[in-house]
């Protein structure tokens, strides 16, 4: 089957920037350092002598290669562990042999490996041998030091002998020879050294060094995965599979949904190292997918699961789980045709088409308004419609984020400051439960730093935490709360309502939305973070008069059912006692459900569980509240128990 995608054939694969660099620097620089990624393995670009291309190596494999093409005689490696060798080479023995003749040492074989031939040396010996290895004009010769961020401590806790060590091997660089080979080309002896990240050596050997380079070795980026599926797709499935998705995929739409195939399978693999590439390839294979499902199995890879609850979701639950929000949030049928959008979008595949991203999350919503309106009851519900458990809404308080360093809380310490193993509240959740909401509550209090982490989670849907693992936000809706706008500094810096209950919603949505911008605009001056959330901004409005009444209708009812059910205590109401808690619940409405909560208790829990003690009925009754008596705490001082107590008029009938 053809590969649909490959823009340069089944044979071509892609050079990455950092083999063009050295390349390039290679021939002019006699120091160069490799960074980053160099313990991932890597595809071999080109044909030469010593690899074919497309051959998949490691790095010491991959720059033998590609220094013995260039004419190089000698490509020695050299690590703390093994001393110098020749591992990889075409005749390891006899090619250490010849350089150790040049440097006038005598390899040795190692115990228990008889192919196996090292010099022994500790760095600074190796240093030593480097300066003559470098300095020598008989063969062209290449040092590939390994493990160099392992040479000290660190670049602050140098001792003496450390630098002396380093020294020599700048002296090595100065020092590099050109010797001629046999077509006439001129090859500067050269040291390579391989290092997790370059500050991981003193500063005084590179920089301003002009005879060193540095090169950073990336992740392979769009380009090198679009290759490696390309190229590798039919390896990724059993012979018998991938035969039979030949007829699939022929004709040209065939060939086109292929290609949409390995173009999400690029995206979903953003920050994906070779190595896992090959494992992607290794459990595709064992697991017996069929080419539509390439993509699942990223899922697999990362989470450990083969469903997907995204992928799980039926259109007649989500269209049923409208009147269960109803029932749980009541006067918020924006927020919740909003919020049941993003798993609209998401079941259809529409969430993130307008991005070039794959790893965004599948939602992100930004629930603004006054307290107590059902901002936080909606993230619940959303997750017990989604996942089937509302404590898969994970809450995070961003008041307890508010200092400086708080961004190390959710992410995890740095290496060597304490708390670094217990890794970051954030990243621990979402690795113990990558399909679940993300509740950030009052963001707003949040330090100006937790920001920066939020930009990269919401463009990226990806984040390292301090241990270096990748987390992945992808299948999760991240939530913000907030209660900015609600209130405003005037200008002489008292806090003032800037909307109230009796304020129509119209004019809610459009203050606080201003408010919201102001904040992040002009406050925060962090306008990126709030493109991110885009038109995604809820505005939940305030408990209204006869939403206030359904939700004190819902707290009696809920009150009599767990008193029938755990006491048998059959609790009723006259029309007169519910009108006076709707008046009640009708001066508190500023506080949203909370204030309504708040009266129910003062004025009918509190008064009738005394009532209720002190006729000592705590079960089998049957309880009738006639009448609810508003007092003011003047009035109740002075008063006694049973005078309080009377705040509230029962009738009481024993079962």
């Amino acid at each position: 089957m053809a590969d649909s995608g490959n823009r340069s054939g089944d044979n071509e694969y892609f050079t990455p920037k950092w083999h063009k660099e050295l390349t390039i620097f290679s021939k002019i620089k006699p120091f160069i350092i490799l960074e980053g990624n160099i313990l991932d393995q890597y595809i071999y670009p080109e044909d030469n002598d010593f690899k074919t291309r497309g051959e998949i190596s490691n790095i010491d494999s991959y720059l033998y290669a590609f220094y013995r093409n260039l004419g190089y005689k000698n490509v020695v490696f050299y690590n703390i562990i093994k001393g110098f060798h020749a591992d990889c080479a075409v005749e390891p023995v006899a090619e250490l042999e010849g350089f150790g003749g040049l440097v006038n040492q005598k390899p040795q074989r190692v115990p228990g490996q008889k192919d196996l031939t090292c010099i022994s040396a500790n760095f600074d010996q190796a240093a030593s041998i480097a300066n003559l290895a470098l300095a020598q004009d008989l063969e062209p010769t290449v040092i590939i030091m390994d493990f160099a961020s392992r040479f000290i401590v660190g670049p602050a806790n140098m001792t003496f002998p450390d630098v002396m060590s380093f020294t020599r091997i700048q002296q090595a660089v100065l020092d590099a020879r050109e010797v001629r080979i046999a077509d006439g080309t001129r090859l500067r002896n050269s040291l390579v050294l391989l290092v997790n990240k370059v500050n991981d050596l003193p500063a005084w050997l590179y920089l301003g060094n002009p005879l060193a380079k540095s090169i950073n070795i990336l992740p392979p980026g769009t380009e090198e995965r679009q290759s490696y599926i390309d190229t590798k797709l039919k390896f990724f499935f059993e012979p018998e599979i991938f035969a039979e998705s030949q007829e699939k995929f022929a004709g040209e739409e065939g060939q086109q949904e292929l290609a949409k195939i390995k173009q999400r399978f690029v995206g979903l693999t953003e920050g994906f190292s070779y190595v896992d590439l090959q494992g992607l390839q290794k459990l595709c294979k064992n697991q017996r997918y069929k080419v539509p499902d390439l993509c699942g199995v990223v899922d697999l890879y990362r989470y450990g699961v083969k469903e997907n609850p995204w992928q799980s979701l039926k259109i007649a639950d989500i269209r049923n789980s409208e009147a269960k929000f109803r029932r749980r949030v009541k006067g918020q049928d924006l927020a919740i045709e909003k919020t049941l959008d993003v798993i609209k979008r998401a079941m259809t595949g529409m969430d993130g088409m307008q991005h070039s991203s794959h790893t965004k999350p599948k939602g992100i919503l930004f629930f603004a308004g006054p307290t107590g309106t059902g901002k936080t009851e909606t993230a619940k519900t959303l997750a017990e419609n989604l996942f089937g458990d509302e404590s898969k809404c994970i809450r995070f308080d961003m008041s307890e984020y508010s200092q400086g360093h708080s961004d190390q809380r959710l992410l995890g310490a740095p290496p060597g400051y304490v708390g670094y193993e217990a890794g970051g509240q954030l990243t621990n959740a979402v690795k113990a439960n990558p399909f679940s909401i993300l509740l950030f509550d009052e963001i707003e209090k949040a330090h100006s730093s937790i920001f920066d982490k939020f930009l990269q989670i919401l463009e990226d849907g990806r984040m390292t935490d301090s241990m270096g693992n990748t987390v992945y936000f992808s299948e999760t809706v991240i939530i913000f709360t907030s209660n900015l706008g609600i209130y405003v500094t005037d200008e002489h810096g008292r806090t003032v309502p800037n909307v109230d209950p009796s304020t129509p919603y119209s004019e809610v949505r459009l203050k606080v939305r201003e408010a919201i911008e102001d904040h992040f605009k002009k406050t925060l001056k962090r306008p990126e973070i709030l493109n991110r959330i885009g038109e995604n901004i809820v505005i939940f409005d305030f408990i209204r008069p006869d939403v206030a009444r359904e939700i004190l209708q819902a707290q009696l009812s809920k009150i009599a059912a767990n008193l029938r059910q755990n006491k048998n205590l059959e609790l009723t109401f006259s029309d007169k006692a519910v009108h006076q808690m709707e008046l009640l619940a009708g001066k508190n409405l500023e506080n949203g459900g909370r204030g309504i909560g708040n009266i129910v208790e003062s004025y009918l829990i509190n008064p009738l569980s005394r009532h209720l003690f002190d006729q000592e009925v705590l079960g089998d009754a049957a309880i009738t509240v006639n009448q609810v008596v508003d007092r003011t705490d003047d009035e109740i001082t002075g008063l006694t128990l049973a005078e309080i107590t009377d705040s509230i008029s029962c009738g009481i009938r024993k079962l």
